[in-house]
Formats: structure tokens, sequence, C-alpha cells
């Protein structure tokens, strides 16, 4: 295993990060714990999740997968060995965050936010606790649509936002923060707003990143580079789309798109011919699709760690192998002419 800086502190992170967004819907408590046993076992030490999940995201499972985490931290007693990663929702019509009051980023909700999920995960700090999206209205989900649409409507300034963060900081309940599903513009304001009001720093952006969406590239590539906000990138199989497990229609049972049917943008126009062009490289390079799209998104210069998740356990065996697979210039050379052809049809 691999393991990196988290932005431009002393903390280094394995290069997969395991994620845990099924556990307490479609994962039991049991085979969350045996998750993170056997990731553990083989050198990963950074798990993310977020006061959301599980997923999808309802009243009932609000704040189960962080308590399933708990329960393992404490039955392990390793705390001191994870590198544990959370979230505090961002502006959301969600009424069950905040006891029925809206839940935006401003003071009142961080606190309430960070209390409720280190009660939950049984610890008394969190090393990386990032804004899982910006309080601001966004045109869509996500960092970089490639169909641009200008929203307005109420928001909480960054600077709020921030000056909060840092307070968490200066008490010990987080060590470090991050950002995620955020843009260009917003990971330079948190940037600067820090460095002119000596306020917390970002380490780390949260963004969807896969050989079927790389607008990240567009501009925060750049930005993870030279300022250090490393990316932690999610959704590297697409979804489950880039494992080939839907091909030709298949919906396999138990799977996230028979149970839910939610992943409305991973079968849109372009999807199907950018698809069949990773399967056909991972097919004469005799590896699994699932391996090829991970291992792209581990190679990348500005990726921090790879967020994998699994419902199975093969599954998780699987893609934490995929770290092993030596990415090559003809690997590089192969997905780059897939990709010029077939750019982000999933962003």
């Amino acid at each position: 295993m691999d393991y990196r800086p988290l932005g431009r502190t002393d903390i280094k992170v394995s290069s997969v990060c395991l994620g845990t967004m099924t556990w307490g819907e479609q994962n039991t408590e049991a085979e969350g714990h045996a998750q993170m046993d056997y990731a553990f076992e083989r050198g990963v030490n950074f798990l993310d999740t977020a006061e959301l999940y599980a997923i999808p995201p309802k009243r009932e499972t609000a704040g189960t997968t962080e308590t399933i985490i708990g329960t393992w931290l404490k039955a392990k007693g390793n705390r001191d060995k994870v590198i544990l990663a959370s979230k505090v929702v961002g502006r959301t019509g969600m009424d069950w965050f905040r006891e029925g009051q809206p839940a935006v980023l401003d003071r009142a909700n961080i606190e309430a936010a960070i209390d409720g999920s280190l009660k939950r995960l049984q610890t008394d700090y969190i090393d990386l606790y990032q804004v899982h999206w910006p309080d601001r209205p966004r045109s869509a989900f996500g960092s970089n649509p490639t169909v641009y649409e200008w929203v307005d409507g109420e928001s909480v300034p960054i600077e709020e936002t921030l000056e909060a963060l840092t307070d968490l900081v200066k008490t010990g309940k987080v060590r470090h923060i991050g950002l995620s599903n955020e843009s260009s513009w917003g990971t330079m304001r948190y940037v600067t707003t820090a460095e002119a009001k000596g306020l917390a720093r970002v380490q780390s952006i949260q963004n969807a990143y896969s050989l079927v969406n790389r607008t990240f590239e567009v501009g925060l590539a750049e930005i993870a580079h030279r300022e250090q906000v490393g990316l932690l990138a999610y959704s590297p199989l697409g979804q489950g789309y880039l494992t080939g497990k839907y091909r030709d229609g298949a919906r396999p049972k138990g799977s996230r798109l028979e149970l839910f049917d939610r992943l409305e943008r991973y079968r849109g126009p372009g999807t199907h011919e950018a698809y069949e062009g990773y399967f056909k490289i991972a097919a004469v390079h005799g590896i699994s699709p699932a391996t090829l799209a991970l291992k792209f998104v581990e190679s990348r210069s500005f990726v921090t760690s790879n967020i994998i998740g699994a419902t199975k356990m093969d599954q998780l065996k699987e893609n934490i192998d995929a770290h092993e697979l030596t990415w090559t210039e003809e690997l590089e050379n192969a997905v780059n002419a897939v990709h010029q052809v077939h750019q982000n049809p999933c962003p």
C-alpha cells in the first residue's frame, strides 16, 4: 500500500480509502465490521463517512453508518491507528438533521453536526472534517457540470463557515478540514480566505472522478497540485457501471441500480460508447474493467486517495487488489484515446 500526505499536514493516508455509505442500508453492522477488518489487514488506514449516510439518504438511516464505525472503533480500541474522515451536510431540504430546523453551514449547524458525529463515532476527534456540499445554490450536485446554469439564492458566506470550522480545530474536535463536491471558484475562496484571515486551511477536496468523469482535470487538478488540496476521489467505478455489471441492460439482484434506480447520470447520451471503449482496453490487457478503472484513478498525480466501496467481500478484495496493478504508458495512451472521443459523459 502507498501512503500519501494529506494536504500540507503531517498525516499520511493510504492511497486506497474505504468508503462506507452502504453500511446501514445495503450492509449490516457485522458486514461493515468485516470490511474494516479486511481493509486494515491490507494496509488501508483511511475511512470516509458522513452524517448523511447510509445512502440513499432518508430519515430512518441518517447517521447509521457513523454508528457502525463507532462500535467497531470501540471494540478494536484502535482509534489512534485510524485516519477518520466525516462530513457535515450543506444547505438541504432534508429536515431530519437539526430537529426539523433548516440545515445550513452556519456556526450553530456545524457545532450540532460535529457533536452528533463524535457521539455516534464514539471518539473525541475527527481527523478530517469535510463540507459535504456547498451551502450556495448550484445547478447540479457535484463540482463541474458540463452545462453551466446560473442559480441564485441564499447562502451562508464561506468566511462564516470557515470561521466555525476553524474553531473546531482550535477546540481539538477536528484536526483538519476539507471540502466535497466543490468547484474551482469555491475551493480557491476557501484557500484565499484562510490565508487572508489566518483561518484553518482546507487540505483536501472530495469530488467525483473516474474514467467517465474527468472534469476535475479542467480547473481543480492544478489547484490540487499548486495548493496541495489533493483529491479524494469518489465514484471511481462510476457507481458500478465501469465494472461491467450493468452491461447490456443487466440489473443484478441486490445491486444499487436494482434496489434504488437512482443512477440516471451514468446512463445518459454517450455513456454506452465510453463504457465499451474502456471494457475493450481491459480485455486486451487481461485485467478486469474494475481494476482498470480503479488503478487509473489511483495513478493520477493529483489524487491523495481513491475511495472504494463494496457491498460484498469479493468486491472489496478485487477493489483493493487493483492497487497492485502497474500503470503503464500503454494503458495511459489507451484510456486517453477513448477519453478524447467520449469525454465526460457522466459529470
